[in-house]
C-alpha cells in the first residue's frame, strides 16, 4: 500500500484534520472541537485529536490502515514539556507509525513559506508570530497564552470588550454600541449578568466576542474601533520584533503572511494590519493567499515520511 499521512491543526476553538496520499491529495477531512494544550492536560487534547483523526480516516476510507506519519500542529505546545507530553499521548493511542508535534503557528509557517524565509503573524483564539530568516534560523514572538499574553487575539479582544462594556455601564467610559452587541452575543439580559457568564466562559466563548467587536467597529463605533487599532498595534509589534531579529533591517524585502481566523481575507483586522504594515514595516511583502495550517501539517508529514520510509 502506498504511504498516506495525517495533518492536524489543533487550535483553541477548532481541530481540523486532513488525510492525504503520497502526492498530497486530500482523501478525507474532519473538524472537531478545540484541542489547544493546557499545562498538565495533554491527554485531554490527545483524545480530541484522536477522535477527529478517526473520523477523517473513516471519511477517507482508510480504516483500519495506519498512517505513516501524523503531524500535529497544536496551540499550547510552545514549551517543550507540553510538546513532549502531547507527542507521547498521541503515540500511545497508536494513531500512526510516527507522530510529530509542532506549534500550530509552525505548520502555518510551513504552508505560507515551506522551508523558505518569512514571517507569519497569526491571530485567532490566541496569537503568535513565527519567522524564519535567510540563514534558516527560526524565532517566535508572543504566544504566551490567554493569561500571560496572546495580545491582539480573539480572547484578548473579547476580554477587553467586556471591560469596555462594564466601564461604560459605570459611566467611566462613553456610551458604546458594544454594550447591546455583547449582551446579545452572550444572551445576557443585563450588564450585571456578564459576571457569571465570564466566570464560566471558555477561551472559545471569549474569542467569539472578537467577531462582535469587529462588526461593531465596521458600524463606526469609536470604542470598538479603538480596540481594533490596539489589536493591530500589538500584532504589528510581534512582526517588527521578528523582522529585527531575523532580517536585521526592517527596510529589506521581508516575506510576510497573516493567518488565523481573525485574519481571514476580507476581514477588518487583516485590512487594518495590511495598511499599518505599509508604513511601520516598509520591507514587508505580504502574501495574499490564505494560510491553511492543516495543509502545512500535511506537507510536514509528507516530508517526514519521505525522510524515514518504512522498510
Amino acid at each position: 500500500m502506498s504511504m498516506f499521512v495525517v495533518g492536524v491543526d489543533g487550535g483553541g476553538s477548532h481541530t481540523r484534520v486532513s488525510v492525504a496520499d503520497e502526492a498530497g491529495h486530500v482523501l478525507g477531512a474532519a473538524e472537531g472541537p478545540g484541542s489547544a494544550v493546557r499545562p498538565g492536560a495533554a491527554s485531554a487534547s490527545a483524545e480530541i485529536i484522536a477522535a477527529t483523526v478517526r473520523e477523517a480516516l473513516d471519511k477517507a476510507g482508510q480504516q483500519p490502515a495506519v498512517p505513516r506519519v501524523l503531524c500535529a500542529g497544536v496551540a499550547g505546545v510552545g514549551r517543550e514539556p507540553e510538546r513532549e507530553a502531547l507527542t507521547q499521548a498521541l503515540a500511545a493511542l497508536g494513531l500512526a507509525d510516527e507522530v510529530v508535534v509542532y506549534s500550530d503557528a509552525l505548520i502555518g509557517l510551513e504552508d505560507a513559506f515551506g522551508t523558505g524565509a518569512g514571517i507569519l503573524v497569526t491571530a485567532g483564539t490566541g496569537s503568535i508570530a513565527w519567522g524564519r530568516g535567510p540563514t534558516g534560523a527560526t524565532a517566535r514572538c508572543g504566544g504566551w497564552g490567554p493569561v500571560c499574553g496572546d495580545e491582539g487575539s480573539g480572547v484578548w479582544l473579547g476580554r477587553r470588550a467586556l471591560s469596555v462594556v462594564t466601564a461604560s455601564y459605570d459611566g467611566r467610559e462613553m456610551e458604546t454600541a458594544l454594550t447591546g452587541a455583547v449582551l446579545t452575543a452572550t444572551e445576557c439580559g443585563d450588564v450585571s449578568e456578564l459576571v457569571p457568564w465570564a466566570a464560566h466562559a471558555s477561551a472559545a466563548d471569549l474569542a467569539a466576542l472578537a467577531r462582535v467587536v469587529l462588526q461593531v467597529a465596521q458600524g463606526g463605533d469609536l470604542r470598538a474601533n479603538s480596540l481594533v487599532s490596539l489589536a493591530v498595534e500589538e500584532l504589528l509589534l510581534h512582526a517588527r520584533t521578528l523582522a529585527r531579529q531575523l532580517f536585521v533591517d526592517e527596510r529589506v524585502a521581508i516575506p510576510m503572511a497573516l493567518g488565523g481566523g481573525l485574519m481571514a481575507r476580507g476581514s477588518l483586522l487583516r485590512k487594518r494590519m495590511y495598511a499599518r504594515l505599509k508604513t511601520a514595516l516598509p520591507g514587508a511583502v505580504l502574501r495574499d493567499d490564505e494560510v491553511v495550517p492543516v495543509r502545512g501539517a500535511v506537507a510536514a508529514a509528507l516530508r517526514a515520511g519521505r525522510a524515514s520510509p518504512t522498510t
